[in-house]
């Protein structure tokens, strides 16, 4: 059974309603076993101890936490205290990394939940014969529901009685514009959702009229539930970022397998101790992971959300920061995204042939058409103290009114000045609106509605030059609206459509747009430097999308706009071929959405897309990253999507992409770092053992090098500010290696520099010492300090020397925390610990200028050109 095409009665009587009082408790009850409470269902959450065990899901986590374990099997092995240390700090790391990656999941989750509201949590209905005011997850079917102008419609439901009722649709089908409704109409079994003009739908609201419905879904049944059920259909992937970290993490594992099994082949060639050799290739893995890399990417990406948050976007899950700034595609809802979602009055026209833009100052024949206009208007405007706009009504009245009082005409005193007398409400069939208003003391008819509904009603004015300039305005994407008047000897008794509607004089017409955010066309500009392509997708018209695309500079000269017909028509090679060439989709069907962002995503393009209506969901999902709109976005998208826009503002999204540009750029840094001075370490320890047998670092030595030298300043690199020129590059490539652009290169060189200090350190403090423990102290002090001398020369790729020491307040911090807690091991009896002794004092001074020299090194590459990030 269809409830748009069944009979009223036979509805009432299959849903056991009672039109005048509604159901009882009992029956309240029973229903609510069969069908459940009216929300959408919501997958369950993960919990705490489940976030906490996915963190060890990581290659490079299962890596560390077996080093560990063989760690602690040599100290039991041995019997010796001091060697539990080792151990303990590896699952020190461990734990902290996957303690901090569940704090960031559940705030961003918290976060989320704060922001949802259910969009329609109140509703007045019909029980046991009393109206009352219950919520919204109350209703079942059966349930008969009151409504007026304002209120949101809490379920679907078949009209029993309507009075000039609009129902404003976008989040569900994408029109700007109220859609008409009326309880006598019955439409076909299979007409369209936008044609059902006896149902009101779940998630829109009232903009115009009352009504009186009988509830015939709820929950999942709703339109809106099924659209939230294509969601099941679409699976989450990984960001591009995880995919690179998972992929690194394989490569390290067998960079270090590779190397251990080399040192055990080499040790026991020569006679070393099976345990001494096995400690060694527990160093050399420690060696191979940067250890703390998967937790200073989350910090990095943490502090992204932050600042993302700052700048009114809301991030669900961290990854989805860097994605954003890789993004080459944008596929956006026109719809309270690209548009404000509010008419507004742009353009009019007199019969003399006057036409004039909207202003604060129009001409006085203009104000005299706005002002009569105004009068035959029954929406409102309001100002609150902060001069902020709220509209209530049907927003082409509201269009109308908001101009004239910008002339300086607001309702209120007009309609004391010039008192309505009578009126005929607008209604679908007639297309026309009638007030009688007493102006100068004469009761006046003003008629306004569809010019080709006026035009046979008017008997003066030129009205061929007013259909030629209604043509137009239609073509430039105005809604026309006519406006006539006539005077009367008096005011009828009775107002009828064929005594006031006739005989009129054609006064002028008004012109008005559902306008683009002011900012959108800096935003869409910037986005066409930084080499990202903005999509519009929207339900409505073609040729309104058409016009506010090129007026945004999203379509441009040779670019297609195509209707959901005829993108149904293509088959996905067809559509793949076109994809790159077509700008606008309009009218098109949630699947289709999802169609268009998988054709995008066969070329390679990272895609991200916006909107803010439960028709946006689905495309949401199957986006690389979705972006929700905060305030009128539905809890459907808000829920699929990556990140909400909480000023539903589409330039936060070139902010976005900016920020998350930086922070790739950041992470690249320290990506480039950590390895860098960890493949230093391998080699280090690699070459001491084939040249003399002999490890030159312990592995509690090179933890700590990886845990404070490294892991500190390694955080303040991904806190550097994003470079002036980001947003003028061109997005990365959906496979593009972490390593390109000469990184790879750059790592390699690093490392066999830093393995060159070391080792030289290491035989200069032997041979002076006549200890190993003090070739090692040697190797720890240069080791450690030029990574530190490294960090500084990675902030930029220019010279350190013209860059603003004082920018980073945190690398500072980082540096001089790094030196003093060096300095603790090597300078206090702490060391000892360590496995360190004290030098003689020219050692300090030769390991001073060994740990210097990265500094005149990468000078001289950034002088050249060499280093380009």
């Amino acid at each position: 059974m269809s409830p748009h095409s069944t009979n009223r009665e036979e509805l009432l009587k299959a849903l056991a309603a009672d039109e005048e009082r509604g159901l009882n408790t009992a029956q309240v009850e029973a229903l609510r076993q069969t069908h459940g409470y009216n929300k959408l269902s919501e997958k369950k959450k993960k919990t705490a101890l489940q976030r906490f065990f996915d963190q060890f899901k990581d290659a490079m986590i299962i890596i560390l936490i077996a080093a560990a374990v063989i760690s602690f099997v040599v100290a039991v092995v041995e019997g010796n205290p001091k060697e539990f240390f080792e151990p303990v700090l590896i699952l020190l790391i461990v734990i902290l990394n996957a303690v901090m990656g569940v704090l960031q999941e559940s705030k961003a989750e918290k976060a989320l939940d704060a922001l949802k509201s259910m969009s329609a949590p109140h509703a007045r209905v019909i029980r046991d014969g009393e109206e009352r005011i219950i919520d919204a997850a109350e209703l079942v079917p059966g349930d008969i529901i009151k409504l007026e102008a304002g209120d949101f419609i809490p379920a679907d439901a078949r009209l029993l009685h309507s009075v000039s009722l609009k129902s404003e649709e976008s989040a569900l089908t994408g029109e700007s514009v109220p859609s008409e409704k009326d309880a006598q109409t019955l439409p076909a079994e299979d007409a369209p959702l936008g044609d059902r003009s006896n149902m009101i739908f779940s998630g829109c609201s009232v903009t115009y009229g009352t009504a009186v419905a009988v509830v015939t879904a709820t929950g999942m049944k709703t339109e809106m539930g099924k659209i939230a059920n294509l969601l099941d259909n679409e699976e989450e992937g990984q960001t591009p970022l995880q995919k690179k970290l998972a992929q690194l993490g394989k490569y390290l594992g067998f960079v270090a397998l590779g190397a251990c099994a080399i040192i055990f082949a080499v040790g026991l060639a020569n006679g070393i101790p099976v345990l001494e050799i096995f400690m060694t290739a527990v160093s050399l893995a420690v060696s191979a992971i940067p250890e703390g890399l998967p937790a200073i990417v989350t910090i990095v990406l943490s502090i992204g959300v932050q600042k993302m948050v700052r700048r009114n976007a809301l991030i669900r899950r961290l990854p989805a920061v860097e994605t954003l700034g890789s993004a080459s595609i944008i596929c956006s809802d026109k719809t309270g995204t690209l548009t404000q979602n509010r008419m507004t009055l742009v353009r009019a026209y007199l019969d003399d042939g006057t036409t004039e833009d909207i202003t604060a100052n129009n001409s006085e024949p203009i104000r005299r058409l706005l002002l009569w206009g105004a009068l035959c208007c029954d929406g409102s405007v309001t100002f609150d103290a902060d001069g902020k706009e709220t509209h209530i009504g049907d927003p082409t009245e509201t269009a109308i009114i908001l101009a004239a009082h910008k002339n300086g005409m607001p309702k209120d005193e007009i309609n004391r000045a010039n008192p309505r007398r009578a009126s005929l409400p607008f209604d679908s069939d007639r297309k026309l609106m009638s007030t009688v208003n007493e102006i100068d003391g004469k009761p006046v008819v003003i008629v306004k509605g569809a010019f080709d509904m006026m035009l046979p009603r008017c008997v003066r004015g030129n009205l061929d030059a007013a259909r030629e300039k209604c043509e137009e305005l239609s073509r430039d994407a105005l809604r026309v609206l006519a406006i006539g008047y006539k005077e009367l000897s008096e005011v009828p008794a009775n107002p009828t459509s064929e005594t006031l509607e006739n005989d009129l004089t054609f006064l002028g017409l008004v012109g008005m747009i559902d306008p683009p955010r002011p900012e959108c066309k800096v935003a869409v500009a910037t986005c066409r430097r930084a080499g990202i392509k903005p999509v519009m997708i929207t339900g409505d018209h073609v040729v309104t999308a058409a016009a506010i695309a090129r007026e945004l500079g999203i379509m441009e000269e040779g670019d297609d706009a195509v209707t959901g017909v005829q993108l149904d028509a293509m088959t996905d090679e067809e559509l793949d071929a076109r994809v790159e060439k077509i700008s606008v989709y309009a009218r098109v069907s949630p699947e289709n959405k999802i169609r268009i962002v998988k054709a995008w995503q066969r070329k390679d393009q990272v895609v991200s897309m916006t909107g803010d209506g439960v028709n946006d969901a689905p495309a949401l999902k199957a986006a690389d990253i979705g972006c929700a709109m905060g305030i009128t976005g539905t809890d459907v998208a808000k829920g699929a999507a990556d990140m909400t826009l909480t000023d539903d503002n589409f330039a936060t999204i070139v902010e976005a992409v900016r920020e998350g540009r930086g922070i790739y750029a950041n992470i690249r840094r320290v990506v480039e770092f950590l390895l860098g001075t960890n493949i230093g370490e391998v080699i280090t320890v690699f070459a001491a053992m084939l040249l003399w047998h002999k490890t030159p670092l312990l592995s509690m030595q090179l933890l700590w090098i990886n845990l404070v030298t490294d892991s500190l300043p390694a955080i303040a690199l991904g806190m550097e500010e994003v470079e002036d020129n980001i947003m003028e590059q061109k997005p990365r490539s959906k496979n593009e290696s972490i390593f390109a652009h000469g990184m790879g290169l750059r790592v390699i060189l690093q490392g066999f520099m830093f393995a060159a200090l070391t080792l030289i350190g290491y035989v200069i403090g032997e041979k002076t010492t006549g200890t190993v423990e003090g070739g090692q102290t040697m190797a720890f002090m240069i080791l450690s300090m030029s990574q530190i001398v490294q960090a500084l020369n990675m902030r930029s790729d220019h010279s350190l020397f013209r860059s603003n020491p004082f920018s980073n307040r945190t690398m500072n911090l980082a540096v001089l925390s790094s030196v003093a807690l060096t300095a603790l091991l090597v300078f206090t009896p702490v060391g000892t610990i360590f496995g360190l002794v004290s030098l003689p004092a020219h050692l300090y001074l030769i390991a001073l200028g060994l740990l210097l020299i990265p500094l005149p090194v990468q000078e001289i590459g950034k002088a050249f050109g060499l280093i380009d990030r």
